[in-house]
């Protein structure tokens, strides 16, 4: 397994593995690996092929932080995530630095302009900008075929989608079911943070989602009424904080009132010092 630092060098080696007709695919991370990343991974070695070229960079980007947010502890443990590539047969790990990235008098971004509007953007402005700008950024360095991304975030794949639709960057986005603990929570590199006590309270969290998909079962189909079901199922644990649950579009992102054939149902919770983010399509054609 190559570990490729300069942006150049990783150009180079996906320019080669092109022209021996490889199939480049690339993981984008921020590190601290976990198995839902490690099926990510999974799904990355699958696409590439045995002969393929798969890229899993690591990289936590500033760009996406909001001012008041944990960029300083975000979690890290580089040793860790390298050996977990090297299990998972990835080709070579990109780890650029903070100036690779962003040199000195960078002030070029993107913007997905409505999707960024919804759920998270709604109180993270600037992050959706700092995700596609550095997805983008990393696209032009593995110049890769395909891209794999997590479903957990939800409205981050969609963001990329649009992007890479409307800016024709002729790369295929592959999104990842969420990947789950025993206990249901969603995999994520925050839930470090929880303490054992969070880490029970937080289990409402999919357990809310799952209510909310056996309510459309049954014939809910009022988003208010969803929503209630989930805030009673949440609110019980007083050390969870909810910042939003909607109920929405699975494309456009956008509140709907009445569940006419599949939906969206999406939410983050603050638990300490964890905002955990969950999400689930829920549709009328299932039957609890």
């Amino acid at each position: 397994m190559e570990i490729i630092k300069e942006v150049t060098l990783m150009q180079a080696r996906s320019k080669a593995a092109k022209a021996e007709g490889q199939k480049v695919v690339f993981v984008p991370t921020m590190g601290f690996l976990h198995d839902g990343h490690r099926e990510l991974i999974k799904t990355g070695r699958k696409a590439a092929g045995k002969d393929g070229l798969l890229v899993l960079s690591i990289f936590v980007n500033p760009a996406q932080f909001g001012p008041k947010e944990d960029l300083s502890t975000y979690p890290r443990d580089m040793d860790r995530d390298l050996k977990m590539a090297g299990e998972e047969g990835v080709d070579a790990v990109f780890t650029p630095g903070v100036d690779d990235v962003y040199p000195r008098g960078f002030e070029t971004f993107v913007e997905v302009t409505e999707l960024q509007k919804h759920l998270c953007g709604e109180r993270r402005p600037g992050h959706f900008r700092g995700v596609a700008t550095v997805v983008l950024k990393l696209f032009n360095m593995v110049m890769p075929d395909s891209a794999v991304f997590g479903k957990k975030d939800y409205q981050q794949l969609k963001i990329i989608e649009r992007m890479a639709r409307d800016l024709n960057l002729g790369v295929d986005i592959i999104g990842v079911d969420t990947v789950r603990e025993s206990d249901g929570l969603a995999m994520s590199s925050r839930n470090a943070y929880l303490s054992e006590p969070e880490r029970r309270a937080a289990r409402s969290i999919p357990g809310s989602l799952k209510a909310a998909s056996d309510g459309v079962a049954t014939g809910v189909r009022q988003a208010r009424d969803l929503i209630e079901i989930m805030k009673k199922i949440i609110e019980k644990e007083p050390v969870a904080v909810i910042e939003y649950i909607r109920v929405c579009d699975k494309e456009s992102l956008e509140d709907l009132d009445t569940i006419e054939d599949e939906a969206l149902v999406a939410l983050a919770v603050s638990i300490g010092r964890a905002r955990l983010i969950d999400n689930r399509i829920v549709s009328i054609r299932l039957r609890a």
